[in-house]
């Protein structure tokens, strides 16, 4: 019986000095892709085509809003579509109507300077007389204000075609403004009818129903994905010592006992949790206490076995993280005869 003490020591210092590479945490959860499902447009409840805790795949109708008012906003915009069109079209027949009219314009000032001229020679000469050199004067004045006002005609013809008056409409700002308009009109009345952004279950359902009024952006209900889960672990910050990304990890879930999931250590916070939370710990009174800090680890699953049970976000887990390093002989004769020590 004396002998056992010394074996027991033995024994448990080899456990010691060679064990420590499995970390061990229970303050471990799943987590899961969450979305509250919403539209952009506003709208009444029309159908509901899922029911509570249904699954459903990406792609699948949700519900539908009432379309009516968009349909029509849609008819409208394709009607604008078409008068923008024909308003352009008029525009250029307008710009080279426009242009016949200048040359018409050009010609009446050639042969009203030409007269101008000829009345100034007869006038001179006492053949004609002072009324009639005045009106042929006039009816230059009038001909170039005429030829002028026509130029800014066309001038402004033209800038209403973009400064390209032979060019296509499709081109013109005012014409893809209404393909603008009609196009948005479309994408409206297109998300009236919400489809799952990814595979997963539908809950809070009965939260809807048809002939509610949603706003735009107002959560309808929430979408859990089931295909991309993750656990979310809290170690202590005395746990993390050989803790490193991708070292191999066993996840037990306290649903299932008698299951194992494999896994794989993703990332590691930068940061304590305390440091996200709204009042973060300050040492100013000088009363301090050292409390261990939580250090939050992202911890991948693997889920593709499907024979495995289905796992639920908010599921409580404990998670086993193999370091593949063992606490070794310095760690333990810090830890027996006490005094500063640092891991190998």
């Amino acid at each position: 019986m004396f002998a056992l003490l010394p074996i027991a020591m033995i024994v448990g210092g080899y456990w010691y000095v060679t064990g420590g590479q499995i970390v061990s945490m229970d303050d471990s959860y799943v987590e899961a892709d969450k979305v509250g499902v919403s539209a952009d447009v506003a709208g009444i409840v029309k159908d509901v085509d899922v029911t509570d805790n249904q699954p459903v795949e990406a792609g699948q109708v949700l519900y539908r809003l009432n379309d009516l008012a968009f349909q029509y906003a849609l008819n409208r915009a394709e009607a604008q579509v078409g008068t923008v069109r024909d308003s352009l079209n008029a525009l250029k027949a307008n710009y080279q109507d426009m242009k016949s009219q200048i040359q018409q314009a050009q010609n009446d000032v050639d042969y009203y300077t030409t007269e101008f001229n000829r009345q100034q020679g007869l006038l001179q000469a006492h053949v004609a007389s002072q009324s009639s050199f005045e009106a042929a004067s006039r009816n230059v004045r009038n001909a170039q204000q005429k030829l002028a006002s026509l130029n800014h005609q066309l001038d402004g013809v033209a800038a209403s075609l973009n400064g390209d008056p032979t060019g296509s409409v499709e081109n013109n700002p005012r014409y893809l403004e209404a393909l603008a308009q009609r196009d948005e009109a479309a994408r409206q009345l297109a998300h009236t009818v919400i489809k799952a952004p990814f595979s997963g279950i539908v809950t809070d359902v009965p939260s809807i129903a048809p002939g509610k009024y949603l706003q735009a952006s107002a959560t309808a209900f929430h979408l859990v994905s089931t295909d991309h889960v993750w656990v979310v672990a809290n170690p202590k910050e005395t746990e993390l010592t050989n803790v490193r990304a991708g070292q191999p990890a066993t996840i037990v879930v306290d649903s299932y006992p008698d299951y194992r999931w494999k896994g794989a250590v993703e990332s590691i916070s930068p940061s304590a949790a305390q440091e996200f939370s709204l009042l973060p710990a300050q040492n100013t009174s000088g009363n301090w206490v050292k409390v261990v800090q939580r250090i939050p680890m992202r911890v991948r699953v693997d889920t593709s076995d499907s024979a495995m049970p289905p796992l639920r976000a908010g599921m409580s887990v404990e998670v086993e993280v193999n370091t593949g390093k063992a606490r070794g002989l310095p760690r333990f004769l810090t830890t027996l005869f006490g005094g500063p020590g640092r891991e190998g």
